[in-house]
Protein backbone atom coordinates (compact mmCIF):
# COMPACT_ATOMS: atom_id res chain seq x y z
CA UNK A 1 0.00 0.00 0.00
CA UNK A 2 1.41 3.50 -0.62
CA UNK A 3 1.22 6.60 1.54
CA UNK A 4 1.32 9.94 0.27
CA UNK A 5 3.27 12.82 2.09
CA UNK A 6 1.04 16.01 1.01
CA UNK A 7 -0.70 19.03 2.32
CA UNK A 8 -3.93 19.92 1.17
CA UNK A 9 -2.67 22.95 -1.08
CA UNK A 10 0.15 21.28 -2.65
CA UNK A 11 -0.81 21.62 -6.63
CA UNK A 12 2.13 19.33 -7.49
CA UNK A 13 0.40 16.64 -4.90
CA UNK A 14 -2.67 17.09 -6.55
CA UNK A 15 -1.37 16.58 -10.20
CA UNK A 16 -0.07 13.29 -8.74
CA UNK A 17 -3.80 12.55 -6.99
CA UNK A 18 -5.41 13.41 -10.28
CA UNK A 19 -3.23 11.08 -11.95
CA UNK A 20 -3.65 7.91 -9.23
CA UNK A 21 -6.96 8.45 -9.16
CA UNK A 22 -7.41 8.08 -13.01
CA UNK A 23 -5.20 4.78 -12.96
CA UNK A 24 -7.39 3.96 -9.75
CA UNK A 25 -3.79 3.31 -7.65
CA UNK A 26 -4.81 3.00 -4.01
CA UNK A 27 -3.06 5.16 -1.42
CA UNK A 28 -3.05 6.73 1.74
CA UNK A 29 -3.15 10.53 2.48
CA UNK A 30 -0.64 11.59 5.31
CA UNK A 31 -0.75 15.42 6.20
CA UNK A 32 2.58 16.78 5.70
CA UNK A 33 3.52 20.29 6.53
CA UNK A 34 6.87 20.86 4.62
CA UNK A 35 7.74 24.73 6.56
CA UNK A 36 7.57 22.19 9.78
CA UNK A 37 11.07 20.09 8.73
CA UNK A 38 9.73 17.48 10.23
CA UNK A 39 12.55 14.92 10.76
CA UNK A 40 11.03 12.27 9.89
CA UNK A 41 10.04 13.64 6.51
CA UNK A 42 13.40 15.09 5.92
CA UNK A 43 14.74 11.58 6.26
CA UNK A 44 12.67 10.58 3.66
CA UNK A 45 13.14 13.81 1.45
CA UNK A 46 16.01 16.00 2.94
CA UNK A 47 14.73 18.74 0.07
CA UNK A 48 11.79 18.82 2.63
CA UNK A 49 9.24 19.30 -0.50
CA UNK A 50 6.01 17.51 -1.26
CA UNK A 51 4.30 15.07 -2.78
CA UNK A 52 6.42 11.63 -1.45
CA UNK A 53 5.22 8.45 -1.83
CA UNK A 54 6.63 5.68 0.29
CA UNK A 55 5.17 2.16 -0.47
CA UNK A 56 4.64 -0.68 2.53
CA UNK A 57 7.89 -2.24 0.67
CA UNK A 58 9.92 0.43 1.29
CA UNK A 59 10.33 1.92 -2.39
CA UNK A 60 10.07 5.90 -2.04
CA UNK A 61 9.15 8.46 -4.69
CA UNK A 62 10.17 11.75 -4.52
CA UNK A 63 9.13 14.64 -6.86
CA UNK A 64 5.91 14.83 -9.10
CA UNK A 65 7.69 14.72 -12.52
CA UNK A 66 9.47 11.33 -11.02
CA UNK A 67 6.21 10.38 -9.23
CA UNK A 68 3.59 10.98 -12.00
CA UNK A 69 6.64 8.95 -14.73
CA UNK A 70 6.36 6.18 -12.32
CA UNK A 71 3.19 5.35 -12.65
CA UNK A 72 2.76 6.09 -15.92
CA UNK A 73 5.49 3.43 -16.74
CA UNK A 74 4.02 1.04 -14.42
CA UNK A 75 -0.04 0.69 -14.54
CA UNK A 76 -1.32 0.42 -17.86
CA UNK A 77 -4.98 1.79 -17.13
CA UNK A 78 -5.30 5.38 -18.24
CA UNK A 79 -2.23 6.38 -19.80
CA UNK A 80 -1.58 9.95 -19.89
CA UNK A 81 1.79 10.19 -21.93
CA UNK A 82 0.26 8.79 -24.90
CA UNK A 83 1.07 9.22 -28.85
CA UNK A 84 3.90 9.52 -31.09
CA UNK A 85 6.92 11.02 -30.35
CA UNK A 86 6.30 14.58 -31.14
CA UNK A 87 2.63 14.23 -29.21
CA UNK A 88 4.51 12.89 -26.13
CA UNK A 89 6.81 15.89 -26.26
CA UNK A 90 3.98 18.03 -26.32
CA UNK A 91 2.23 16.88 -23.64
CA UNK A 92 5.33 16.79 -21.40
CA UNK A 93 6.73 20.88 -22.77
CA UNK A 94 3.09 21.76 -21.36
CA UNK A 95 3.71 19.64 -17.89
CA UNK A 96 6.79 21.45 -17.72
CA UNK A 97 4.63 25.24 -18.52
CA UNK A 98 2.17 24.40 -16.09
CA UNK A 99 4.12 23.46 -13.33
CA UNK A 100 7.26 25.93 -13.58
CA UNK A 101 5.95 28.85 -15.49
CA UNK A 102 2.45 28.97 -14.23
CA UNK A 103 3.23 27.73 -10.67
CA UNK A 104 6.43 30.34 -10.53
CA UNK A 105 3.94 33.20 -11.40
CA UNK A 106 0.69 32.94 -10.40
CA UNK A 107 0.40 30.15 -7.60
CA UNK A 108 3.56 30.13 -5.86
CA UNK A 109 3.13 34.26 -5.25
CA UNK A 110 -0.83 33.31 -4.12
CA UNK A 111 0.59 30.47 -1.83
CA UNK A 112 2.77 32.24 -0.42
CA UNK A 113 0.92 35.79 0.42
CA UNK A 114 -2.51 33.94 1.23
CA UNK A 115 -1.31 30.69 3.08
CA UNK A 116 2.68 30.90 3.98
CA UNK A 117 2.48 34.45 5.72
CA UNK A 118 -0.96 33.64 7.08
CA UNK A 119 -0.23 30.63 8.65
CA UNK A 120 3.56 30.65 9.37
CA UNK A 121 4.74 33.90 9.68
CA UNK A 122 1.37 35.65 11.22
CA UNK A 123 1.66 38.59 8.78
CA UNK A 124 -0.59 40.51 6.29
CA UNK A 125 -0.19 39.90 2.85
CA UNK A 126 1.31 41.99 0.27
CA UNK A 127 -1.67 43.69 -2.09
CA UNK A 128 1.29 44.35 -4.67
CA UNK A 129 2.20 41.10 -4.72
CA UNK A 130 -1.21 39.81 -5.07
CA UNK A 131 -2.82 41.92 -8.00
CA UNK A 132 0.93 41.24 -10.06
CA UNK A 133 0.25 37.32 -9.78
CA UNK A 134 -3.62 38.05 -10.30
CA UNK A 135 -2.58 40.08 -13.60
CA UNK A 136 -0.23 36.96 -14.42
CA UNK A 137 -2.77 34.66 -13.69
CA UNK A 138 -4.98 36.61 -16.47
CA UNK A 139 -2.30 36.19 -18.77
CA UNK A 140 -2.59 31.94 -18.27
CA UNK A 141 -5.76 32.18 -18.76
CA UNK A 142 -5.50 33.21 -22.23
CA UNK A 143 -3.26 30.67 -23.51
CA UNK A 144 -5.15 27.88 -21.62
CA UNK A 145 -8.14 29.45 -23.80
CA UNK A 146 -5.97 29.70 -26.98
CA UNK A 147 -4.67 25.76 -26.41
CA UNK A 148 -8.56 24.90 -26.26
CA UNK A 149 -9.17 26.82 -29.61
CA UNK A 150 -7.02 24.55 -31.73
CA UNK A 151 -7.43 21.02 -29.17
CA UNK A 152 -10.03 19.31 -27.60
CA UNK A 153 -7.79 18.67 -24.57
CA UNK A 154 -4.65 20.69 -23.65
CA UNK A 155 -2.00 18.49 -24.78
CA UNK A 156 -4.41 17.53 -27.94
CA UNK A 157 -7.29 15.16 -28.69
CA UNK A 158 -7.38 13.12 -25.69
CA UNK A 159 -7.10 13.66 -22.03
CA UNK A 160 -3.54 13.85 -20.56
CA UNK A 161 -1.37 15.01 -17.68
CA UNK A 162 -1.31 18.63 -19.64
CA UNK A 163 -4.96 18.89 -18.06
CA UNK A 164 -4.09 17.43 -15.04
CA UNK A 165 -1.16 19.42 -14.39
CA UNK A 166 -2.90 22.30 -15.58
CA UNK A 167 -6.43 21.64 -13.18
CA UNK A 168 -3.91 21.22 -10.12
CA UNK A 169 -2.29 24.14 -10.36
CA UNK A 170 -5.74 26.15 -11.38
CA UNK A 171 -7.34 24.12 -8.69
CA UNK A 172 -5.39 25.97 -6.01
CA UNK A 173 -4.87 29.43 -7.06
CA UNK A 174 -9.09 29.15 -7.35
CA UNK A 175 -9.34 28.28 -3.89
CA UNK A 176 -6.67 31.70 -2.92
CA UNK A 177 -9.34 33.53 -4.97
CA UNK A 178 -6.71 34.48 -7.43
CA UNK A 179 -8.67 33.68 -10.73
CA UNK A 180 -10.94 35.70 -12.83
CA UNK A 181 -13.00 33.84 -14.85
CA UNK A 182 -14.93 36.16 -16.41
CA UNK A 183 -13.41 36.36 -20.18
CA UNK A 184 -12.14 32.66 -20.75
CA UNK A 185 -15.33 30.42 -21.14
CA UNK A 186 -12.99 28.21 -23.24
CA UNK A 187 -11.02 27.41 -19.90
CA UNK A 188 -14.12 27.93 -18.02
CA UNK A 189 -15.89 24.93 -19.70
CA UNK A 190 -12.78 22.68 -19.57
CA UNK A 191 -12.37 23.29 -15.95
CA UNK A 192 -15.79 22.42 -15.21
CA UNK A 193 -15.41 19.00 -17.23
CA UNK A 194 -12.28 18.56 -15.11
CA UNK A 195 -13.85 19.22 -11.58
CA UNK A 196 -16.78 16.91 -12.19
CA UNK A 197 -14.51 13.87 -12.80
CA UNK A 198 -14.40 11.59 -10.02
CA UNK A 199 -10.45 11.75 -9.56
CA UNK A 200 -11.50 15.46 -8.88
CA UNK A 201 -13.72 15.32 -6.47
CA UNK A 202 -12.03 14.57 -3.52
CA UNK A 203 -9.49 17.26 -3.78
CA UNK A 204 -12.54 20.07 -4.00
CA UNK A 205 -13.69 18.50 -0.94
CA UNK A 206 -11.09 19.29 1.12
CA UNK A 207 -10.19 22.35 3.35
CA UNK A 208 -7.37 24.29 4.58
CA UNK A 209 -7.35 25.49 8.30
CA UNK A 210 -7.89 28.98 8.82
CA UNK A 211 -7.88 29.80 4.79
CA UNK A 212 -11.33 28.73 2.81
CA UNK A 213 -12.23 28.88 -0.74
CA UNK A 214 -15.01 31.34 -2.55
CA UNK A 215 -18.36 29.75 -2.59
CA UNK A 216 -17.89 28.79 -6.54
CA UNK A 217 -14.69 26.80 -5.38
CA UNK A 218 -16.22 22.94 -5.53
CA UNK A 219 -19.14 23.43 -7.90
CA UNK A 220 -18.60 21.85 -11.32
CA UNK A 221 -21.01 24.69 -12.80
CA UNK A 222 -19.81 28.00 -11.59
Amino acid sequence: MWQLFQFPLCPFSRKVRLLLGEKGVGYELVRESPWARRDEFLDLNPAGQTPVMVHSDGTTLIDSHAICEYFEETVEKAPMIVGPAPARAEIRRLVHWFDERLHGEVVAPLMRERMTKRLVHRQSPDAGALREAMKQANAHLDYVDWLLDHRRWLGGPILSLADLAAAAQLSVADYLGGLDWRGHEQTRSWYSVMKSRPAFRPLLSERMEVIGPPAHYDKPDF
